[in-house]
């Protein structure tokens, strides 16, 4: 009589240990029969049960951390993990084939499925479901996709809640260029209050440089009081032309250069030496093109000093510094700085300085008279930073981190 081997997979009702899920498969082998001349033959020695263990389980989960699988006797084969809409966690095995652990977290809300096999061709499954998060974290990203931008803007990121476990978040922020470009991020305080990272290169970006930007977020816990991250972000990129603006508020004039070659210097009038109408200094850079807006006083806290709609207005900072049209003192053009602490010029000349600018231009005001540089957060202020200070506001500070 021939014998036959079934292999299933079956969920064990034991528990391995407290805290971990148990899969169990059986081989067994059927009932031995006779030999034609009578001697019975050794009956087959079923193998032992197949027991994996899993570091998460039931129907609650607390989501944010890997899945780790580990198997009592032999080794690990396979393991796949898998939730209901399709995704999976990618993992590896240990090189005693002892342990797989999945290389990013288990996600909120979601059910997931792990699959083991062992080297003897044995399997298990198992379920667990996650929760949903107590609180969302969510974040802001300054260069829309497919945007092409000046040669200083930085990678800047703003988050909703706080950010307590900076290193973890970090982690998990990946900017790949066409040049491998050096840079390194940095935590700052934004003007608004919120925590912000910035990606800066060591030097002002290439022109033609493409840049992609991956935050693999999803998951990922910012510590307390800031919630967990329930999706992926990304944007891409590319670096424009190298369009650099210095001011000299001694002068009274702005120089604009391209490609390193002089190609306008245009007259303006600054802000007011002393005291709040003076024109921040040092290195900023054009945050965005805002055309035609109403400026008011009140809101940067100079009184009543001015209230009426500007053209060709150009964002330096978040506290109100512009570069614009300024009709109403053409007089001071070249002559005087007596701005409220914009830089303004004529409208021929803004006119045209507005169609050839763009969001990421570096911008440097240098000379006697001003109130210093802006806080790094009150726009793009790293670039007064020199290429070490900026290192260190990184939460992996040491690490390589080249595009």
């Amino acid at each position: 009589m021939s014998r036959t081997r079934r292999v299933f997979s079956v969920r064990s009702r034991t528990a391995v240990a407290a805290g971990t899920a148990l899969l169990a498969a059986s081989l067994a082998a059927c009932g031995g029969g006779a030999a034609s001349g009578g001697a019975a033959k050794a009956e087959m020695k079923p193998k032992p049960d197949m027991a994996v263990s899993v570091n998460l389980t039931g129907d609650q989960v607390k989501a944010g951390a890997p899945v780790t699988v580990t198997i009592a006797e032999g080794k690990l084969a396979a393991v796949k993990v898998t939730d209901a809409k399709g995704g999976e966690l990618a993992g590896q095995i240990s090189a005693d084939g002892k342990t797989w652990t999945s290389q990013g977290n288990a996600l909120p809300s979601a059910d997931y499925k792990v699959e083991a096999q062992n080297t003897d061709s044995q399997s298990a499954t198992t379920t667990f479901k996650t929760s949903a998060p107590d609180k969302v974290n969510k974040v802001s990203i300054n260069i829309p996709k497919g945007s092409t931008v000046g040669v200083a803007m930085p990678v800047s990121i703003v988050f909703d809640n706080p950010v307590k476990d900076k290193a973890a978040v970090e982690k998990q922020l990946k900017v790949t260029t066409s040049n491998n470009t050096e840079g390194s991020w940095g935590w700052i305080t934004d003007y608004s209050g919120k925590d912000r990272v910035d990606w800066r290169p060591k030097e002002y970006w290439k022109s033609g440089t493409d840049v992609k930007v991956q935050m693999n977020l999803n998951g990922v816990d910012s510590g307390p009081g800031g919630g967990m991250f329930v999706k992926d972000y990304n944007t891409e990129f590319k670096i424009g032309k190298d369009r650099e603006v210095k001011v000299d508020l001694d002068t009274k004039k702005a120089t604009v250069t391209e490609g390193g070659q002089v190609v306008s210097t245009i007259p303006i009038s600054a802000g007011t030496p002393g005291g709040k109408k003076a024109s921040w200094d040092g290195k900023m850079v054009l945050m965005a093109k805002e055309g035609t807006i109403r400026m008011d006083s009140q809101t940067v806290g100079l009184g009543d000093s001015y209230d009426k709609m500007v053209d060709y207005s150009i964002r330096l900072t978040w506290s109100g510094m512009y570069v614009h049209a300024a009709p109403w003192n053409t007089a001071n053009f070249g002559r005087a700085n007596t701005s409220s602490g914009c830089v303004g010029m004529s409208d021929e000349n803004a006119k045209a300085f507005f169609a050839a600018a763009q969001a990421g231009d570096p911008f440097e005001v240098v000379g006697q008279g001003s109130k210093g540089n802006p806080d790094v957060g009150n726009g793009y202020g790293e670039w007064n930073l020199t290429w070490e200070q900026w290192q260190g506001k990184s939460a992996l500070a040491g690490t390589p981190q080249v595009g």
